[in-house]
């Protein structure tokens, strides 16, 4: 039963940032959280190990142990559990990811080199599985001072949720609308649209014309809302849809969100899954959580 948050930690800032939040996840969906330090121990006939194995080992339970120890504190009540598994982290995070509800990874901050703050662990665990992952940033659930941790609150603000209204996005839509009702919180929905590749042949963009595109999409976005609208009426939702490109104004609505939520395409090709524009974007730029769901085009 896909009922627990699994979360990978490494004794990393991002990685104990993920931890917490994992942890408050878990305890507001009311589900146990596991631990998870995936060990890649190399493996030679001749130097088996290279005498590594033991050293890597107390390495992996001092983490482990030291961030259970933290979150049992900040949580007495919540149920977690940790494990070691001798595999490549991402192969191994993937793995575990397919018996949790959620899948919760550390993500280095911004810098300066587009393809440099998420790690590879984390951008080949988001593409190998299904199940929604959530990368939380460092300094997302940093405190002022030291010792003075709240451990049932929760980052402030909205959940901003990116949507193409001419696909289907139930599943990103259904996440979005339930961690809203969770936390109690408003849900922003965001459409951008583009303009029709026919006028790139055009001297110029009629602006009536231009109207008449934004008002279509605010009504398509209308239509796609009104189910899930009467679904959670105690979520307070405010559709924005707009000319240009969406990842851009996902990264702006970011800055002082709880989560960011965004979609990938399930891939059917046998060279694997990939991210699309937008969640890459928004990946690599966005300051607030990001949730990733995988979806059918």
């Amino acid at each position: 039963m896909k009922d627990h948050v699994t979360v990978g930690v490494d004794g990393s800032a991002a990685s104990r940032a993920a931890a917490r939040w994992a942890a408050q996840e878990a305890a507001l969906r009311q589900v146990p959280l596991r631990l998870v330090h995936a060990v890649d121990w190399p493996l030679d006939p001749v130097l088996p190990g290279l005498g590594h194995q033991d050293a890597d080992r107390r390495a992996a339970d001092r983490v482990l142990t030291g961030t259970a120890r933290e979150l049992r504190r900040l949580h007495p009540q919540l149920d977690v559990t940790a494990w070691c598994p001798a595999a490549r982290p991402a192969a191994a995070l993937a793995a575990e990811a397919a018996d949790a509800g959620l899948l919760v990874l550390g993500s280095r901050g911004p810098g300066g080199l587009l393809g440099s703050v998420v790690g590879s662990v984390a951008l080949s665990t988001v593409v190998a599985t299904v199940t929604p992952v959530v990368l939380v940033r460092a300094a997302t659930t940093a405190t002022a001072t030291a010792g003075r941790e709240t451990p049932d609150a929760l980052p402030s603000g909205e959940i901003v949720v990116g949507v193409d209204v001419h696909e289907g996005c139930d599943r990103v839509l259904a996440f979005a609308f339930e961690e809203a009702a969770r936390r109690d919180c408003p849900l922003r929905v965001v459409h951008g649209w583009k303009t029709p590749a026919a006028h790139a042949y055009v001297p110029f963009f009629d602006p009536d014309e231009e109207r008449d595109i934004g008002r279509s999409a605010a009504r398509t976005m209308d239509d796609l809302l009104a189910p899930w609208r009467r679904g959670f009426p105690e979520v307070n939702v405010t559709p924005t849809v707009f000319r240009g490109p969406a990842g851009e104004r996902l990264v702006r609505a970011g800055r002082g969100a709880a989560l960011v939520v965004v979609g990938r395409h399930l891939s059917r090709s046998p060279l694997g899954g990939h991210l699309g524009p937008v969640a890459h974007a928004v990946l690599h730029h966005c300051a607030a959580p990001v949730a990733v769901i995988a979806h059918d085009p």
